[in-house]
């Protein structure tokens, strides 16, 4: 899909008379536990020319299109990008985390990766988390049978919750890193491989009953972590400066 991928910027730089300075790969692709008729999910920054930013108005900032062989492209403008950025957004930390990655302008990945820590909040990244967990719990896995793809999109943020509460940075966004960290434990990631094993031979939709000793884990974790947020504020290290020299000298032409 990699041509078609580079195709489809290229298209949305003339259309949109932008540029795109990084595009990766998001969700289950990037985190590596994609079936094999998952969606691509391509996410990008993009910038126009200086004078695009200098009006009273501020004309949309996001470019989204859905193209054909389940290609889903969106982006975000550069101010966009950089005000979410500045409180601590973890979809964008998790673009720019990706192993897949499509194009990259090294005048903004490098330092935005650079960034990253002076910005981030695990607070606030781990309600994030958090909260992205009870949802798929509650709405997808309390059933009698249930997709394990959405096994998996509750154990990818509950192990991002505990990167953070042992790391206190920006989880990986590759889910092998997750669970090669020093604080799963054998059984943990033992259990977790079987249910890789399994899914890569289901589809989407397959369904399959939850073995109740999971069940009881997942509520664990969600009672654990509701109590580990609230305890992890800290001050941000990083200013607005160094954001808006990266945007200026982004912004040409």
């Amino acid at each position: 899909m990699t041509p078609q991928i580079l195709d489809a910027l290229a298209a949305i730089e003339r259309e949109h008379a932008v540029r795109v300075l990084f595009a990766a790969e998001s969700g289950s692709r990037a985190w590596g536990f994609a079936s094999p008729d998952s969606d691509y999910d391509v996410r990008f920054v993009y910038v126009h020319a200086r004078d695009w930013y200098l009006r009273l108005s501020e004309p949309r900032d996001v470019i989204e299109q859905m193209l054909p062989d389940d290609l889903d492209v969106s982006g975000w403008d550069l101010r966009k990008a950089l005000r979410l950025f500045a409180r601590s957004n973890v979809a964008l930390y998790e673009w720019l985390g990706s192993p897949i990655v499509y194009r990259e302008d090294p005048a903004f990945a490098a330092p935005a990766r650079a960034l990253i820590a002076r910005h981030f909040q695990p607070a606030a990244a781990m309600h994030h988390y958090l909260g992205t967990a009870r949802t798929t719990f509650h709405e997808h896995l309390a059933g009698e049978t249930v997709r394990l793809k959405k096994v998996f999109y509750f154990l990818r943020p509950i192990l991002a919750c505990r990167w953070i509460e042992h790391a206190r940075s920006q989880p990986p966004t590759a889910f092998a890193e997750l669970v090669a960290a020093g604080w799963v434990d054998d059984a943990e990631r033992t259990a977790i491989a079987a249910l890789q094993q399994r899914k890569q031979l289901a589809s989407e939709a397959d369904r399959e009953a939850l073995d109740p000793a999971l069940a009881q884990w997942m509520r664990d974790q969600l009672e654990h972590y509701a109590h580990v947020g609230p305890s992890l504020a800290r001050r941000v290290d990083g200013s607005l400066d160094e954001l808006d020299a990266l945007m200026a000298a982004l912004c040409t032409g």
